[in-house]
């Protein structure tokens, strides 16, 4: 038997939390690799809908669940994401959730900072202003307060001190007056006792596992799309989604990262600014929105929606890695008597097979589409292929075709259940 990591394979919203949750009833161990409270996942169990941000979403299912060293974490958010979570009937202890002590912490400074440059600049980029672009670049900058520093409270005088000689240079350039010290390091040592339970070594517990045979289920935030490298630059987020990053962010072994399934919505959705070539400013947009209820689980922020694109969905399953594909959403398609999929775009008259990374040339794309015929039936709650309509069967090996990629879960409701497995993604490659 293999782990699987599940990644986004669009701009994020997926529907990655019901897949993670759907293959975390087979897993052992989940572990969460990269991002921080800025992404979202919703879990819908019967007539309970859980909203996660930093908890890996094998906490619903009581599997023993890890941040790892990957992700950026609010302290203070964590604590309420527990609570919140804790209020609908999810006990989470120590004894099913660790921290990394080597990932880092997000602080009051980082949000501030993030929302200061974002407030300040002239071309914004859709950030969502909780710190985690600037606890990235105190980690890389060498900085940064990690978790593992909670448990040895006298050092921290010194490392904030060092801290702020960076960030309250930047405060001054925006006119904000410097951080005080002293209030942070109350902070600190209040949440300190609340946080240090749940503080472990997860490349240790990982390594156990791993030993023991246990399945590992690896869980991405965002999306290939959003990769700071290979997404849509500068609107991007500020970590690397893609599956490799499941073993720099959790602290194994490539080879343990297992089958590589990304999320794909049967159309396409993005939050905030930056390029969309299929993107609808129409009566269908607003269709795919309502009916799709298209809005951000963390912001809230409506999402903006266009037809699907298999150019930009066969490009992230090759710099992703991904080997299957969980197609999410195809309900929200029931009705349509067309439906549209891009095939290659056009740039300045060129026909262009794969996005171009200049974001320059991406704003200019025109996309060129297939149209599909629709289907009346419905396909909602369908949980095998006999309940599909012909032409939404038809419109799930077209998009095969097109990606280069086989599907190998299909979702036809948020509902856990209503989930259709054409391939086990646990089973070896």
């Amino acid at each position: 038997m293999a782990n699987v990591t599940v990644i986004g394979a669009q701009w994020g919203d997926e529907g990655k939390g019901k897949i993670i949750d759907w293959l975390s009833n087979r897993a052992e161990i989940v572990v969460r690799f990269q991002g921080g409270n800025n992404a979202g996942h919703t879990i819908v169990v019967g007539d309970k809908t859980y909203k996660l941000s930093l908890l890996p979403s094998g906490v619903v299912q009581g599997k023993r669940s890890i941040i790892g060293n990957g992700v950026v974490v609010d302290p203070w958010s964590l604590l309420e994401e527990i609570g919140k979570v804790g209020a609908a009937g999810l006990t989470v202890t120590p004894d099913i959730l660790t921290l990394a002590e080597n990932a880092v912490l997000v602080l009051p400074l980082h949000r501030e900072l993030d929302a200061m440059r974002e407030e300040a600049a002239s071309q914004k980029l859709g950030t969502t202003k909780r710190g985690i672009g600037p606890a990235y670049e105190d980690k890389v900058g060498r900085r940064a307060l990690r978790a593992i520093d909670l448990k040895d409270l006298n050092s921290l005088p010194a490392k904030i001190e060092r801290l702020l000689g960076h960030h309250n240079v930047l405060r001054k350039g925006f006119g904000h007056p410097e951080a005080n010290a002293q209030a942070l390091i109350a902070a600190l040592r209040e949440i300190a006792p609340k946080i240090v339970p749940f503080i472990g070594s997860s490349w240790r517990q990982l390594d156990a596992a791993r030993r023991a045979g246990k399945r590992v289920l690896f869980e991405g935030a965002q999306a290939v799309l959003l990769d700071i490298d290979h997404g849509t630059y500068p609107f991007v987020t500020s970590s690397n989604t893609v599956a490799g990053q499941a073993a720099a962010g959790a602290g194994v072994s490539p080879r343990q990262i297992g089958t590589v399934l990304g999320i794909v919505k049967s159309y396409t959705t993005r939050v905030g600014e930056g390029p969309f070539p299929t993107e609808l400013k129409d009566e269908t947009g607003e269709k795919l929105g309502e009916r799709g209820h298209e809005f951000g689980t963390v912001t809230g922020r409506k999402r903006r929606c266009g037809w699907f694109d298999a150019v930009l969905v066969r490009q992230t399953c090759i710099t992703g890695g991904v080997d299957g594909i969980a197609l999410t959403k195809l309900d929200v398609l029931d009705g349509f008597s067309t439906i549209k999929v891009c095939t290659h775009y056009l740039l300045d008259g060129q026909k262009l097979d794969h996005l171009p990374a200049d974001a320059n040339e991406q704003a200019r794309l025109v996309p060129v589409y297939e149209s599909i015929e629709g289907w009346s039936g419905s396909t909602q709650g369908a949980r095998s292929w006999a309940d599909l309509p012909a032409n939404a069967v038809k419109y799930v090996r077209r998009v095969e075709e097109l990606i280069g990629a086989p599907v190998s879960l299909l979702s036809t409701s948020p509902d856990r259940d209503d989930t259709i497995m054409v391939s086990d993604p646990f089973m070896d490659r």
